[in-house]
């Protein structure tokens, strides 16, 4: 006989048999008394839509499956797209239980946004190993980006098709420890750094800039820096300017401080004025961004071609032979919220191209480092 549950407070309960039949075999719900269990109102809808129970009692009325769906739905936010992602890693041979105070997934809960706990495969909730945090979004919902360390997203789009995103904390660090020469030159002109002799190890082995001219040139060591690259060399005293052509706007605020460029006393001082005069407050954190990826002894170069601040390559011995880049880099904001689409695109395209969505998540003088990637449950 099929089995009916009652709605009591914010949970189902079923009695008889419940115990053995849906928790001890199939991970549903948390035991209370006896062989009696409590469901969510989700693990009570998916029961019923697979015809496991009869019915939910509530206020006296037996409500079938399409009737408690949407006095479910009335009651819970969120109900709807939790729901669909609870079905689909049901469909797909997991065991998972809410992450909520009471259940067993609460004690696995990363953070208070996750919305699912889920077991390994083969695993149950009484003491199986797991395997994802997983936290529904919705397509038009935002994401904090300092939130979503060790979660899986479930996003749910508005045809409620599903896609699933990693969020992780990746090692960053390189194989490039470069030591760019000293005794560097060059003529800040408009938004670059032109360098006119500049020693061939610069560029061949340290990929710093690019040349200023074909084969057949004369100028054979000249090359141009992006103002991030030359700002990088002149911090580390590498690099001095012996000429300044055009003058940055009077004052840029980089959100914190403001630098008159008239002001700038030293060759860095005044590319970075210039870069916050061509760029605006973006131009810092991504010179910390790259000053950082260089001290990791990675090599940052631009990802204007991938839409991202960098592309990155972990070891570079020559221009010659140059390997595959293996990240492309987005640097923003630590209390930046993500837009599911901006998400899905910035970590689609990156996977086209055969390099990993990594997100530099700027806040002071301090970096967190934030990897995204499509994956399949």
């Amino acid at each position: 006989m099929t089995p009916e549950g009652t709605l009591r407070g914010d949970a189902v309960h079923v009695g008889g048999d419940a115990r053995q039949r849906f928790y001890d075999s199939r991970g549903y719900g948390r035991p209370v008394e006896g062989n009696e269990i409590a469901l969510t109102r989700i693990e009570a809808a998916h029961l019923l839509f697979r015809g496991d129970l009869a019915a939910v009692v509530v206020d006296g009325d037996a409500l079938e499956f399409e009737a408690f769906f949407v006095a479910a739905a009335t009651a819970s936010t969120r109900f709807t797209v939790r729901f669909l992602v609870y079905s689909d890693l049901r469909d797909r041979g997991f065991y998972l239980s809410p992450a909520r105070e009471g259940w067993p997934g609460g004690r696995h809960a990363a953070a208070d946004a996750v919305d699912f706990v889920v077991y390994e495969r083969g695993s149950d909730p009484e003491d199986g190993e797991v395997a994802h945090h997983v936290r529904v979004v919705g397509e038009r919902e935002t994401i904090a980006a300092a939130d979503v360390a060790g979660q899986t997203l479930a996003v749910v789009d508005e045809e409620s098709d599903l896609t699933y995103f990693g969020a992780t904390t990746p090692e960053v660090d390189g194989a490039t420890p470069f030591e760019p020469p000293t005794g560097l030159s060059g003529v800040l002109l408009a938004d670059r750094v032109i360098v006119w002799d500049a020693p061939p190890a610069l560029y061949q082995h340290g990929f710093y800039g690019q040349p200023l001219s074909g084969r057949d040139s004369d100028l054979g060591g000249a090359l141009q820096l992006s103002l991030l690259e030359a700002a990088a060399l002149a911090d580390a005293g590498a690099l001095e300017l012996t000429e300044t052509v055009g003058a940055a706007a009077a004052t840029v605020d980089d959100g914190d401080a403001e630098t008159p460029a008239s002001d700038a006393t030293d060759d860095y001082a005044a590319i970075v004025a210039r870069g916050r005069a061509v760029e605006g407050e973006r131009f810092a954190r991504r010179l910390r961004t790259y000053a950082d990826l260089r001290g990791r002894d990675l090599v940052p170069k631009t990802g204007f071609k991938f839409g991202a601040d960098f592309r990155t390559y972990r070891d570079v011995e020559t221009v010659e032979d140059l390997p595959h880049s293996e990240h492309l880099v987005r640097v923003v904001q630590a209390d930046h919220t993500f837009d599911p689409r901006e998400l899905s695109l910035d970590v689609r395209l990156a996977g086209g191209v055969r390099k990993r969505m990594l997100f530099a998540l700027v806040e002071g003088d301090g970096i967190n480092y934030l990897e995204v990637g499509r994956l399949t449950p």
